[in-house]
C-alpha cells in the first residue's frame, strides 16, 4: 500500500513526503508544479505531474499504486489573493477537492489527512483557539477550506472513509537536515520574507498593520516548525490505520509572537538590521491567532521537537542561503 501526497512538491507537502519516507512508507506525489518544485520530490518517491482535480488521473494513480491513504496539501493559500480572486480559490481549494474525494471514494481509499487552516476561525473570540469554537472565516481562503472540511465530514458518514483535518496556524522553518524548505521566491510567509530581507534579497520588509488590538499593534501568530507539523500528519495517519475515529485538530504550539517580535528575532539571529516599512492593514487578516493545541498532543501523542523561534529562524536562514548558492551555481 502507498500514500498519495497531493501538493507533495510544495513547502509543507514536501516535508510530509520526507517524514513518510523516513518512516518507511511508499509514497506517490501528485503535483501540477504550478507553485511546487520537481526538485523537492525525493528520488525514493514516485512522481505524477498533474491536477488533483483531474478525477481520471487520480483514479488511475490510486489503482496503479495501491493507494490506501491520501494526504491532501494541494491548495492556494494567500489570504489577500483569495479576497481579490475568490472564485479561483473556490475552484482550486473546494471544487477540485470534491473531485479528489470522489476519486478516493470510488477507488476504495480508506483514509484522508487534510491540510486545513486556522483561517476557518476568522476573528476568534478567544485565544488560544479551541477546536470546538464556531467557524466564522472572514476570507475566501478560510471559507474554501471550511467547505472541504464539511465535505470530509459528510463523506465519512456516507462512505465510511476516515479522516483527520489538521488546522495549521503559521508554518515556518525548514527540514533540519537541509533537504527541503520554503522555495517559492515571492512567498508571503513572514519568516521567509524577513530572512530574504536579512540576506539582501529584498530591499525592505513591509509590516501590514500596526493598529491592531495587540501588545504592539501588529498581528500575533502561532508559528509551528514545518517538520513538527509534518510529524503530526504521520501520527494522524497511524491513528486512522489503527482504527481511530475521524478527528479535527489544531496544529500549533499555543504561543503567539507579534510580527514586530518575529522581525526582532530575525534581526538578532542574522545580525542584520534591515529596513522595515510600516503599511496599512491587508484585507482578511485577523488580529491574533494562537492555537489551543492540547488535543493533538493528547490524542496523537504528538511532541514538538523544534519549538523554539530562534531555532526556526536559523533553519529558515540556512535554507535561504542554500537556495541562493544553488541558484548561483
Amino acid at each position: 500500500m502507498a500514500v498519495l501526497v497531493t501538493g507533495g512538491a510544495g513547502y509543507i507537502g514536501s516535508h510530509m513526503v520526507l517524514e513518510l519516507l523516513d518512516a518507511g512508507e511508499s509514497v506517490v506525489v501528485l503535483d501540477d508544479l504550478s507553485t511546487g518544485f520537481r526538485r523537492a520530490v525525493p528520488a525514493q518517491a514516485q512522481f505524477v505531474q498533474g491536477d488533483m482535480g483531474d478525477g481520471a488521473l487520480v483514479a488511475r494513480t490510486i489503482a496503479e499504486h495501491g493507494i490506501d491513504a491520501i494526504a491532501h496539501f494541494a491548495a492556494r493559500i494567500v489570504v489577500p489573493e483569495s479576497v481579490s480572486d475568490p472564485l479561483g480559490y473556490y475552484l482550486n481549494n473546494t471544487v477540485k477537492s470534491r473531485a479528489l474525494l470522489e476519486a478516493a471514494v470510488k477507488g476504495g481509499v480508506r483514509h484522508v489527512i487534510f491540510s486545513s487552516t486556522a483561517a476557518v476561525y476568522g476573528e476568534p473570540s478567544v485565544n488560544p483557539v479551541p477546536e470546538d469554537l464556531p467557524l466564522e472565516p472572514i476570507n475566501p481562503y478560510g471559507r474554501s477550506k471550511m467547505m472541504t472540511e464539511w465535505m470530509l465530514q459528510d463523506s465519512a458518514r456516507a462512505y465510511g472513509l476516515t479522516y483527520v483535518a489538521l488546522r495549521y496556524f503559521n508554518v515556518a522553518g525548514a527540514d533540519p537536515k537541509g533537504r527541503s524548505g520554503q522555495s517559492t521566491p515571492q512567498a508571503t510567509h513572514l519568516i521567509k520574507v524577513a530572512c530574504q530581507a536579512a540576506l539582501g534579497q529584498r530591499p525592505y520588509l513591509d509590516v501590514f498593520g500596526t493598529d491592531y488590538p495587540t501588545k504592539d499593534g501588529s498581528c500575533v501568530r502561532d508559528y509551528i516548525q514545518v517538520s513538527d507539523l509534518a510529524r503530526a500528519h504521520v501520527l494522524a495517519l497511524d491513528h486512522l490505520r489503527k482504527g481511530g475515529d475521524s478527528l479535527t485538530l489544531n496544529c500549533g504550539y499555543g504561543q503567539g509572537y507579534s510580527v514586530l517580535e518575529v522581525i526582532d528575532v530575525v534581526k538578532r539571529v542574522s545580525g542584520v538590521d534591515f529596513e522595515v516599512r510600516l503599511c496599512p492593514r491587508r484585507p482578511g487578516d485577523p488580529a491574533a491567532l494562537i492555537a489551543g493545541a492540547d488535543r493533538v498532543r493528547e490524542v496523537l501523542g504528538w511532541q514538538p521537537r523544534y519549538q523554539n523561534l530562534e531555532r526556526i529562524v536559523e533553519q529558515a536562514l540556512a535554507w535561504e542561503r542554500s537556495l541562493a548558492e544553488s541558484e548561483a551555481a
